[in-house]
């Protein structure tokens, strides 16, 4: 994969096994941003008012194909918070209803459902998935056992944010759908990742980013809406759109929003076109192979076992390397100040993380450089327990 760095923008000299915060976008998708960011400033009328519905439809169709939804049941947004928000605020909760999360969600989504529900008068159930995990049948029963009588959505990550653990969210989904229990998937991480089939997967409402693991760029995501759900969402900006009979509401009323930039809406389509030109199931295969090498290294200097199996329905290029307890900002730094290794630690439940993400920039070497960083500092950061 070495071949590929070259593809992309980052500086050099920084080993870069942060993908999963904010993405890392190719050289040639961002050529294309660029060119439609230019585009806009040639002729801004022509642009916003003459082209640009036409112009996001085309884009909205070749994701739809690739995330497997028809194009009009998707409307581009800045990212998967934004588009949780559109739902978590829409939907009509009463006092004494119940959201049912886990407890492997990501900050900012758990954040909006508190603030609903606080608003609301209504309760956010935060259900645990024990770790270690071995099957799929565990974690689906972890997340069901919370269900009563009072669920009426069910909110759970497809690729969680601290623990980077793939859900099994299709069969979630349809046992909410036999419930009468309204699905909201943040999938922020899914997207290029894995393969997505969202209307086979029956999903309510689904949430993605496109500048993560598609390497779009940033302010790229999107919100997936089953048709028969899209009357329930109410817009986050108001003004909307002039009406076009042409149009459903759903895209009226939440994709055309006025003056702002969609370069990096109309982006995605190079970004799909940019994976299938170097055989991107391929580059996942290889990615998913060096975390499962990184995984093991990891265990022999810590002693400590993975949170999952290594079967890659279980994580593709992103993983956890469970550490012991130490000062994790000073890893964090020291990695970063002394190696140029820049790489997140997460935490939960007393567990603390490296979040290791791989992308076809990435290398062995990489992986190699990370083991040697941590058998170095790893002993000077641990806080031993006196027994």
């Amino acid at each position: 994969m070495s071949a590929l760095r070259d593809q992309f923008l980052l500086r050099p000299g920084v080993v870069f096994l942060n993908h999963g915060s904010f993405g890392a976008c190719p050289r040639p998708v961002f050529d294309v941003y660029r060119n439609w960011q230019m585009e806009l400033e040639l002729q801004p009328v022509e642009f916003i008012q003459r082209r640009l519905n036409t112009l996001l439809a085309e884009a909205r169709e070749t994701l739809g194909e690739y995330v497997g939804s028809p194009g009009d049941d998707l409307v581009y947004v800045t990212n998967a918070t934004t588009a949780v928000n559109i739902v978590a605020r829409s939907i009509d909760l009463e006092a004494g209803d119940e959201v049912l999360t886990t407890d492997h969600e990501y900050g900012a989504i758990n954040r909006t459902w508190e603030f609903v529900c606080g608003r609301r008068g209504a309760r956010l159930v935060k259900q645990q998935i024990p770790l270690p995990i071995e099957t799929a049948e565990q974690a689906v029963e972890a997340v069901w056992a919370g269900v009563t009588g009072r669920t009426r959505i069910l909110a759970i990550s497809h690729i969680t944010a601290p623990t980077a653990m793939i859900l099994p969210v299709t069969e979630l989904v349809r046992r909410a759908r036999e419930a009468g229990i309204i699905t909201v998937v943040d999938g922020a991480h899914a997207a290029g990742q894995i393969d997505l089939d969202l209307a086979e997967m029956g999903v309510d409402f689904y949430a993605g980013n496109c500048h993560k693991w598609m390497m779009a760029p940033k302010g790229a995501g999107f919100l997936y809406a089953r048709r028969e759900m899209q009357p329930l969402l109410e817009p986050l900006i108001g003004g909307r759109a002039a009406g076009d009979p042409s149009r459903s509401p759903f895209l009226t009323e939440h994709q055309y929003q006025g003056t702002r930039d969609s370069a990096a809406f109309l982006s995605v389509p190079e970004a799909i076109r940019f994976m299938d030109e170097h055989r991107w199931p391929s580059v996942r295969s290889t990615c998913h192979d060096l975390e499962v090498h990184a995984r093991l290294a990891v265990s022999e200097l810590t002693n400590l076992l993975p949170v999952t199996p290594d079967d890659p329905t279980w994580f593709s290029q992103m993983t956890t390397l469970p550490i012991p307890n130490c000062d994790a900002s000073e890893l964090k730094r020291r990695l970063l100040d002394e190696y140029s290794i820049e790489i997140p630690t997460t935490g939960l439940n007393g567990m603390l993380f490296l979040r290791l993400s791989v992308q076809g920039y990435n290398s062995r070497e990489d992986i190699d450089l990370l083991m040697g960083a941590l058998s170095v500092i790893l002993p000077e950061v641990t806080r031993f327990r006196a027994s």
